[in-house]
């Protein structure tokens, strides 16, 4: 059953990709963290990815080149691990991850950001809402967008805080393309330059690598964002007390002609 299971798999697989104009898909069935997968090193130039979330993995099985890099056992970060070994030099990555991967205290969720942060390029880094897999998973989510330099070249991290994809965030995801952060996203992407004057208090903002580094490279938006509050303004006492007292006035006046009509 299991042979059956996995072949239909990669058919449906193969029949997504040709859907959507992949004409000759290569799809394997292999365990891409096990050992076995070694021969995958540095062989693409872009990598577009949804990892598994909230996966475990037994130390026996993972590859001892991606245990090298973050000794852990969940999926999340081995797959971090993995993409980076797996892109040439200067080669790019945008991954979906967990929230957990951007502030996770454990020694390995550090080396990860560390490794992107200081070794790499780490490029930007857009925060999602957390219905966007709605209904299959409500986790909150980020992509993280990097390059593979192996001598790092992060100087500034561009931000942005996506609050809707163009569906509703519950089970049913209806379309509301008037919530749609995506054009905007785009459209500043391919205009990084004019980003250097947004204020944290803006949808998308700069941070520099310096300010990441001295937060234990944490890659939570809301560690850098600012919320910008109105000062609500309220009248003097005197002021609230005197229109009080014009209302009641006009109560009294208008119960008084109530009466006058009803005799």
């Amino acid at each position: 059953h299991g042979y059956d299971f996995d072949t239909t798999m990669l058919r449906i697989g193969s029949m997504n990709m040709l859907l959507h104009g992949v004409e000759n898909p290569d799809i394997r069935y292999k365990d891409s963290l096990s050992e076995s997968d070694e021969d995958n090193s540095e062989l693409y130039t872009l990598i577009l990815a949804n990892p598994p979330f909230a996966g475990s993995l037994d130390f026996e099985s993972a590859s001892k080149d991606l245990l090298k890099i973050v000794k852990t056992k969940k999926t999340e970060l081995l797959f971090g691990a993995l993409f980076i070994r797996m892109l040439k030099l200067g080669g790019r990555a945008a991954v979906i991850v967990p929230d957990g991967v951007l502030f996770g205290s454990s020694n390995a969720h550090k080396v990860l950001r560390k490794i992107l942060v200081e070794e790499q390029k780490l490029d930007a880094v857009i925060s999602m809402p957390s219905g966007v897999f709605k209904p299959y998973a409500g986790v909150s989510t980020a992509i993280l967008f990097f390059t593979k330099t192996n001598s790092g070249g992060t100087e500034d991290v561009w931000f942005y805080d996506m609050q809707a994809d163009g569906f509703s965030l519950d089970d049913k995801r209806t379309a509301q393309p008037e919530k749609d952060d995506l054009p905007d996203i785009k459209e500043r992407w391919s205009n990084l330059d004019q980003e250097y004057d947004r204020e944290r208090t803006d949808q998308s903002f700069f941070v520099p690598k310096s300010e990441i580094a001295e937060n234990d490279y944490d890659l939570s938006i809301n560690r850098y964002k600012e919320v910008e509050y109105e000062e609500v303004k309220y009248d003097p006492p005197k002021v609230i007390l005197a229109r009080l007292g014009e209302l009641e006035e006009e109560i009294v006046k208008g119960r008084e002609e109530l009466e006058g009509m009803l005799g």
